[in-house]
């Protein structure tokens, strides 16, 4: 990667051997296998055993899990928060667990709506809960940097599973337990 890095600031018009950009291949390459490490983990190595049992069956919710994460189309970062909250049937998942689940999917290149089927998926496949709501709101520098420029704009995605689809109640109760 630092090799490519230095073409590419050859391809820019820069020199790669001036002062102030003679280690920059070798910590891009650093930040961005930081910005990408979400492909070299999986959603089990970061629950690590962290599933217990528990009777409980009300919903849960995690609100405003911060996550950054870089479009495929442009490589730039979307900077945003994600909302979760499931309906345990027999099984809860550890509360950090969440978090480590929405960056393991966010710490690659993503397009915001998959990103929040993937975290509703993973959610539901690891704990076989009744019903699994994600909602994610960020704003992406690709839309706020270049091409439209609009730097007020945001966007919002939303998954919804199980009796969080079914049920209008428990989709209105979910929604409305994440508002500011």
């Amino acid at each position: 990667m630092q090799k490519l890095f230095r073409q590419l600031l050859i391809e820019l018009g820069e020199d790669p051997d001036r002062e102030g950009l003679k280690d920059t291949p070798k910590r891009v390459t650093t930040s961005y296998k930081f910005l990408t490490q979400g492909y070299r983990q999986s959603v089990k190595e970061v629950i690590n055993g962290a599933l217990f049992e528990s009777e409980s069956d009300e919903m849960i919710v995690v609100k405003d899990i911060e996550l950054y994460s870089l479009c495929e189309h442009h490589m730039l970062p979307f900077i945003g928060k994600c909302h979760l909250g499931y309906i345990p049937n027999g099984k809860i998942i550890g509360l950090s667990k969440t978090a480590r689940i929405v960056d393991v999917f966010a710490r690659r290149l993503q397009i915001q709506e998959r990103l929040t089927k993937q975290i509703g998926n993973a959610i539901m496949e690891h704990t076989g809960a009744r019903g699994v709501a994600v909602v994610i709101e960020a704003k992406h520098l690709c839309m706020m940097m270049r091409g439209v420029e609009k730097q007020n704009s945001s966007m919002k995605t939303s998954y919804m599973t199980g009796i969080f689809r079914s049920d209008m109640r428990t989709r209105s109760e979910f929604m409305s337990l994440i508002k500011d």
